[in-house]
């Protein structure tokens, strides 16, 4: 393997020459086959450059994903398109992990929180699965939910980290910026209908500020790293994507991580008196939002503070289902997949809320796994974050330490794991886990210096 990566030319005219001789072949002997040998020419042929620049295509697969095309692909064409554009995005996903793992080399990851989802796989088989789920449902659910953590098991280098975390700071901008033109031709608004005004970008408005939240840890780590204004800038206009979103659960996990962090954590960089700044330019703007908050009534957000504070947006007629279900197999559960089989996708709840999801992981998890699965999954996120940071500069383990936190708590209203939001998150996090001291990153946190500024 080391021979065709290194010295590709001998190689790349051998597959050539036996691609041309099987496609002159099946023109004469099997005109049907010529199709399906094309096929699958281009696809070698861009495995083929995705393991000679690995960077730039897993660049281009996060911010594609961070689109969330499946949603304005399902509004455009019908839902029969929403699935199998997911399975694309992560199938591209499993395709350019494996190409990592050819290209930079493996890495065992034991605490990877993987792993939990195939012991669950395990046990569901061998408890027996939810009526109506088969070993297929399971399997294909199984691959879906280890999918984000594809990466994990790549030794990934320092320049595929660093281009990963840029990537994951322009996600939400990118998202916005693409539906522009399609708002101006008339084909998608930029805003949606969905309890007031939500910007929904090319996707849907959960899922922009699902991405929002890596976007915004990654613009907080770059911050404390480089004191750039740019990031300052960027951490400013990811706020405000997921401020028009009207998501409150990630909006205010997003506010928590950052108010703290600007409180807590000191840098040589970012200096005390620029973030204090920052902190009170945002509280100045809760008088301003609470005066516009009537005459902006049809602005989600603003509609829901105003009027419906308390509402879940339909989650509690979804629960009982699932803590019934739960409740006839507390400790093993019924299988990778069953989440998906607790509500009839033709029941009237389904046709009022337009979901037939939890909306909160840690029934998910206690309906497919049981009080033990969701424990393992748990414990080994735990053990996953805690022994991954304890190797990063001080800034990125506290600052990657509260996004788990806030993590944790927001999975117990969304679906974190499940949606394609999730693989931009562990891309992310899995960056942020590759950038650590023994790749010569030198370290400027520590007490605040009273003439530092944030540089151009």
């Amino acid at each position: 393997m080391r021979a065709i990566l290194h010295h590709p030319d001998a190689s790349v005219l051998g597959a050539a020459a036996a691609l041309l001789a099987a496609f002159l072949a099946c023109g004469l002997l099997a005109p049907p086959m010529f199709g399906l040998l094309l096929a699958a020419a281009v696809v070698a042929g861009i495995a083929f450059l995705a393991l000679r620049f690995p960077i730039p295509f897993c660049v281009v697969w996060l911010l594609v994903t961070g689109m969330s095309l499946e949603m304005a692909l399902s509004d455009l064409i019908g839902d029969q398109s929403y699935q199998p554009t997911i399975t694309v995005i992560k199938g591209a996903e499993i395709g350019l992990g494996f190409l990592c793992v050819l290209r930079f080399g493996p890495k065992p990851d034991p605490l990877c929180p993987a792993w939990a989802f195939l012991a669950m796989l395990a046990a569901g088989f061998a408890h027996g699965l939810y009526p109506g789920l088969t070993m297929a449902d399971s399997l294909r659910s199984v691959i879906g939910s280890v999918t984000p953590f594809a990466f994990c098991f790549a030794r990934v280098p320092r320049s595929w980290a660093d281009a990963v975390i840029r990537a994951a700071k322009w996600c939400p901008v990118v998202a916005v910026v693409a539906c522009l033109p399609l708002t101006a031709a008339g084909i998608r608004p930029l805003f949606v209908e969905s309890g007031g005004a939500r910007l929904a970008g090319l996707g849907h408005p959960a899922f922009l500020a699902n991405v929002c939240l890596p976007a915004i840890y990654a613009c907080l780590i770059q911050l404390y790293r480089e004191g750039r204004r740019g990031d300052l800038l960027l951490l400013i206009a990811n706020g405000l994507i997921l401020l028009l979103t009207g998501a409150r659960a990630p909006l205010f996990y997003a506010v928590a991580v950052t108010a703290v962090s600007l409180v807590s954590i000191r840098s040589t960089v970012f200096a005390a008196r620029d973030r204090l700044t920052l902190i009170l330019s945002a509280l100045a703007l809760l008088p301003v939002m609470a005066l516009l908050a009537g005459a902006l009534g049809d602005v989600r957000l603003f509609k829901v503070v105003v009027n419906e504070t308390a509402n879940l947006s339909g989650r509690g007629l979804l629960w009982p289902s699932f803590e019934d279900a739960a409740a006839l197999s507390p400790w093993f559960g019924w299988g990778i997949g069953s989440g998906n089989a607790i509500i009839p996708p033709d029941s009237e709840i389904v046709q009022q809320l337009h979901t037939w999801a939890a909306h909160n992981e840690y029934l998910r998890i206690g309906v497919e796994g049981g009080a033990l699965g969701r424990a393992l999954l748990i414990a080994l996120f735990a053990g996953w974050v805690i022994v991954h940071t304890r190797a990063l500069r001080p800034s990125d383990r506290r600052i990657i330490r509260l996004a788990f936190v806030a993590y944790a708590g927001h999975a117990a209203t969304d679906n974190v794991l499940i949606s394609t939001p999730a693989c931009v998150m562990f891309a992310f996090v899995t960056a942020v886990f590759a950038r650590v001291e023994r790749d010569g990153d030198p370290d400027p946190t520590g007490i605040a210096l009273p003439d530092s500024r944030l540089v151009a």
